[in-house]
């Protein structure tokens, strides 16, 4: 982006935190959210593309009241992405010679309701909408959504590194932990986890070999481990928000040419930790390779901490940077138990080619890996405050 000193637009605009801001955040969705249309069809997410493209044209003739009378032959369908629980995919259609509009049909994996709680997440859709993120919802079918199309492209992993996108994705990040979801506000971290490890323990697999890796996991020492950091984490006292819980690259997206970022894909928010929101993202610096060297340093951390805690970064007491980052480096080790949980149990039920019951053992081996330093870091920092 270079360093030309321009300021980026964000995708929420106003004061950080300001009244008016969080008024308009928790006015009217949720009526809005009674107006979306909704239908009981379903697309069988097996078939090949050109197989189910007959029934995402209905379904979006449907859905979208514009394009209900269109000839089929107006549209053209093609894949955004296809992901580990979700598969993306762009319906347009050709109005006139030249206008072209676009919608975006997220089709969800099959069994994802196992580890994703689809109510939660079209309950909080209209509201982060108001605030200012992610895509309009436009239509609910059986197994997805239509949303409205993104004019951006989707970040890499060495995107977020870079100084300029770390600040504004902090920005945004403080700004989304401003917006107000109806309902308990109660962090469903823990709750989520010790879900996951009750799933996870009692599998089952067909491929002997799978069975045999499997049975060589410690479920007593998981739960030990879950509990101790369960512990440990509870006495830093970190504020509870709305979490996105899954910033990875592949959930933000920037339009270069308007300098605007966007979050995207909110299946896994809910109110947790903030700490847990902001190391969950340092962990996916690792990429799609998976290189958890690529975490961020500490001065790197506190660049991201600084535009995530104040307007004027440069004015962050020392102390709240080193609280904060106690925090952050104390869920670092949630994240990796939380997703090695959710890996088994993938492992289990989904028909993706991906090698998931491997991911778990990375994602425990790096928690077991980083567990001691993360552990001194939050004891030392306690007993820090308690004689100080």
């Amino acid at each position: 982006m270079g360093s030309d000193g321009r300021s980026w637009n964000g995708v929420a605009g106003g004061a950080r935190g300001g009244g008016e801001e969080k008024t308009r955040a928790v006015a009217a969705p949720a009526a809005a959210l009674a107006e979306v249309p909704t239908s009981t069809a379903a697309v069988d997410i097996s078939l090949p593309l050109p197989e189910m493209t007959p029934r995402i044209i209905d379904l979006c003739k449907e859905l979208v009241k514009e394009w209900s009378s269109l000839d089929s032959s107006c549209f053209s369908i093609s894949t955004v992405s296809g992901g580990i629980t979700n598969m993306l995919l762009k319906v347009s259609v050709k109005e006139g010679s030249d206008s072209e509009s676009s919608v975006t049909v997220r089709l969800y994996g099959p069994n994802t309701d196992l580890v994703i709680d689809r109510e939660r997440e079209l309950q909080a859709i209209p509201y982060l909408s108001a605030a200012g993120f992610g895509a309009r919802l436009l239509g609910v079918f059986e197994n997805g959504v239509v949303s409205s199309f993104i004019h951006a492209r989707t970040l890499s992993p060495s995107d977020m590194k870079e100084p300029r996108i770390a600040a504004e994705i902090a920005k945004q990040l403080q700004k989304f932990h401003q917006v107000d979801i109806p309902g308990s506000k109660e962090p469903q971290l823990w709750n989520d986890i010790f879900k996951f490890l009750k799933k996870a323990s009692v599998l089952k697999f067909e491929d002997n070999e799978k069975q045999k890796r499997y049975e060589t996991i410690s479920f007593r020492e998981i739960q030990d481990e879950v509990k101790e950091l369960k512990d440990l984490s509870d006495l830093l006292h970190a504020p509870v928000v709305f979490a996105h819980n899954d910033l990875l690259s592949g959930n933000l997206m920037l339009n270069d040419l308007e300098e605007k970022l966007y979050f995207i894909d909110f299946e896994y928010g809910s109110y947790s930790y903030r700490g847990f929101d902001i190391a969950n993202h340092f962990n996916e610096y690792a990429g799609f390779e998976c290189d958890y060297n690529l975490y961020p340093d500490k001065d790197v951390q506190y660049h991201f901490f600084r535009n995530y805690l104040s307007d004027r970064p440069s004015e962050v007491q020392e102390q709240d940077l080193d609280a904060l980052y106690t925090e952050t480096n104390t869920f670092r080790l949630a994240s990796h138990l939380y997703w090695a949980l959710w890996a088994l149990i993938q492992a289990r039920v989904s028909p993706i080619d991906f090698d998931y019951l491997g991911y778990f053992f990375l994602r425990y081996g790096e928690y077991k890996k980083q567990r001691e330093f993360c552990f001194s870091l939050a004891q030392g920092f306690l007993s820090s405050l308690r004689s100080g």
